[in-house]
Formats: structure tokens, sequence, C-alpha cells
């Protein structure tokens, strides 16, 4: 079985985040950038699954700049046997994200495609559910458990009331939240051999994709800094504060 992982290259989750000071963005420029947490998930998914002798063939897909090449080599050191960059510096929105990952779907033909719930650059949480909407596949979406038997697959996800136990039909999207797996280290000797695996790179027009933005970013701005703590003397204060001040009650 072959399966088709996506990946995205982000801000590193431990650095902290500035706004430009023109305020049309977040600053990029000299910031340590890595491989979306969620999207790192999917990729030990489908490596676990390759291990298990489930699947024969993995692929990952990334889409924007040429360093990008970076998180697809990553995924390469984890266990990908490829890459396919689809190579652009403008921004790419979830729906042509979406529609770029279709475009390679309908070329490769996997069975199974998983993909991160979300990236924590943009929050969207839509390109999962857009891939599958535009194949006509099923889709699990918020996976904390997979099991592949024959042309089914067994799926917990995790909703607002708990779990929810799904069989699906293969081929079909998955999406990862972060209690599905825990990604391993990559090891130097891996990293050596992820540079001889193949890495394809193309562009959204060989695709025949049209990725110009629906959406247009007016302003981002950093949240208001939080105002000290204060002590009160009673409960009854207390209560005020929450009814009158915070206006909580």
């Amino acid at each position: 079985m072959k399966v088709l992982v996506t990946v995205k290259r982000v801000i590193d989750p431990y650095v902290k985040v500035r706004v430009k000071s023109d305020g049309t963005g977040v600053e990029t420029a000299n910031v340590k950038m890595a491989m979306n947490p969620f999207c790192e998930i999917a990729v030990e998914q489908a490596v676990r699954m390759k291990e298990a002798g489930v699947v024969t063939e993995i692929i990952a897909v990334s889409i924007g700049a040429t360093q990008c090449q970076e998180t697809l080599r990553t995924a390469m050191a984890m266990g990908v046997d490829r890459g396919i960059l689809v190579e652009t510096a403008a921004e790419v929105q979830p729906l042509a994200v979406a529609k770029i990952v279709k475009a390679i779907i309908d070329k490769e033909q996997p069975k199974l495609v998983i993909m991160g719930k979300q990236a924590i650059d943009d929050d969207s949480n839509q390109s999962g559910q857009m891939v599958s909407a535009l194949l006509g596949w099923p889709q699990a979406t918020f996976t904390s458990a997979i099991t592949v038997n024959g042309d089914e697959a067994e799926v917990k996800r995790e909703i607002d009331g708990g779990m929810e136990q799904l069989t699906i039909k293969l081929p079909a999207v998955i999406t990862t939240d972060l209690r599905l797996n825990e990604p391993r280290y990559v090891t130097l000797p891996n990293i050596m051999k992820a540079k001889k695996k193949p890495l394809e790179i193309i562009k959204p027009e060989d695709l025949g994709v049209d990725i110009a933005p629906r959406l247009k970013t007016l302003k981002v701005a950093e949240p208001p800094k939080r105002s000290a703590g204060v002590k009160v003397e009673d409960v009854k204060e207390l209560v005020s504060k929450l009814k009158n001040e915070a206006r909580v009650i």
C-alpha cells in the first residue's frame, strides 16, 4: 500500500513569534524553522505502518520555498522513501494546498493520505477536509489511533464529548492528533541516507493549479499585555469583581 503524507515548514514551536513592525505579518527572517509538529506525527505514523509491513512506499509532499527541501529531507531521515516539493514563493492558502495535494494524489494514486490536523502558524485546520471533499474520499480527522485491515481502516478520533470509533473504506484521508504517537528522533546515519533519496521539484503551474489567494490579511497585531492581578479581601469582593469588572458571571 502506498501512503502520501504532507509536511509543512513552519516557525519552530519553541521560538518566540514576533510581529513585523508594519503589522503585515509575522517575522520569519533569521528565525529558526522546523517541520510542523502535527506533520511530524503524520510521518511517524506512516513509517510505523511501513515497519509493521502494512505500507510499501511513503511519499512526502511539501509546498513552499526552496528551503522546504530541508523539511522533506527530515521526513526522509525519519523513514519516508521519496519527496515531492511544489516550489513557490507565493502565499499558499488552504484551498490551494488542497488542490495541489489532490493533483499529486491523482498522479501518484496512494491508498491512504495522512496529514497533520492543522499547521501551528495559521491554525486553519482546513486542508485535510478540503482534500477529502475534492477527492470524494472518506475522511477521519483528529485521529488518535489507526488500524488498517485490508481495504478498511479502524480509526479512533477525538471529539468534544470524548472518543469516537469509525471504520472507513480506503482510499481515505486521515488527519492526526497529538495522541496518535510520539515522533522519533532523527539519527545522523539516517540524515546521511536521506541525502541520497529522490526529491522531485515541480511548480504549481505544472499541476495546472491556480494558487491565487482568496483571503487578504489586513493587519497582524500582538495580543494586549495582561494586566497585573489584584488581591481581594473576601468572597463578596471577588464575586463583585467577577460580575462588574470581568463580566464573567
